[in-house]
């Protein structure tokens, strides 16, 4: 049985979800079982040297995931973080951080968000010297090159890849809600992609609650979750987080 968590005395809430919030919606994961990764080798479509050398393969590996993303909605595991996130009172502070690039918790409603690897919604130049600023952009661009209307060189998603830095923005967002964080959640991660795999550890040597929902245990066997919750997010959080 699964019970509600009282979470009235915390201040500073910060979750942190990952691919396995969304598989519910019906997108893939990029990792484990029917992912992406297992069709396409990162080092050809998922690094800033394969956006260098043939942007056009970058598109055909993120294309196709973009054009299911049209159809894609949230599931009830983004639905019950953006209600309770409306739920708390004016003193508590509420930070949803999230590895997605599928943009399902905006469309949830959630407000204080950080989009930590970008968000495949978008398009922005290649060129990071170009003034043209990212922009909502649906085409799946599969089989064409787009380029950019400001200097014709080629778009890019707007997403982080391998040898890329995380935005500077959202790294320093991310990091304060972590120096005052007082509950942490993750939810559907599995903690192996760096610096976001940290953030556990982070939040418990600075004192905080942390609690984990996934469906599958984590590995370590120091782990830096106190409390874990093993079943599908989408059916766990809207009772752990009393807004089912």
């Amino acid at each position: 049985m699964v019970l509600s968590l009282d979470l009235r005395r915390y201040r500073n809430i910060v979750v942190l979800t990952g691919a396995g919030i969304s598989v519910a919606s019906g997108v893939r994961p990029f990792r484990g079982p029917n992912g992406i990764w297992n069709e396409w080798d990162i080092e050809r479509c998922a690094t800033r040297t394969a956006l260098e050398q043939s942007p056009q393969l970058v598109w055909q590996a993120f294309g196709p995931l973009r054009k299911q993303l049209q159809t894609t909605q949230p599931n009830a595991a983004h639905r019950a973080l953006a209600r309770f996130e409306q739920s708390l009172s004016k003193h508590q502070r509420f930070t949803l951080i999230t590895q997605n690039i599928d943009g399902l918790h905006q469309m949830a409603g959630t407000r204080n968000l950080v989009e930590f690897h970008g968000s495949l919604r978008q398009s922005r130049c290649s060129d990071d010297a170009c003034e043209q600023p990212s922009f909502v952009d649906q085409r799946a661009h599969t089989e064409t090159l787009p380029t950019c209307p400001t200097c014709g060189k080629p778009l890019r998603p707007d997403i982080v890849l391998f040898e890329e830095s995380i935005p500077t923005w959202a790294e320093a967002h991310a990091k304060r809600s972590l120096r005052e964080c007082d509950f942490f959640l993750a939810v559907g991660t599995s903690g192996t992609v760096f610096p976001a795999a940290a953030f556990a550890r982070t939040a418990q040597m600075l004192g905080a609650r942390t609690m984990l929902v996934n469906l599958e245990p984590h590995a370590e066997a120091d782990s830096a979750f106190e409390e874990q919750q093993i079943g599908r997010a989408e059916e766990l959080l809207p009772t752990l987080l009393g807004v089912a």
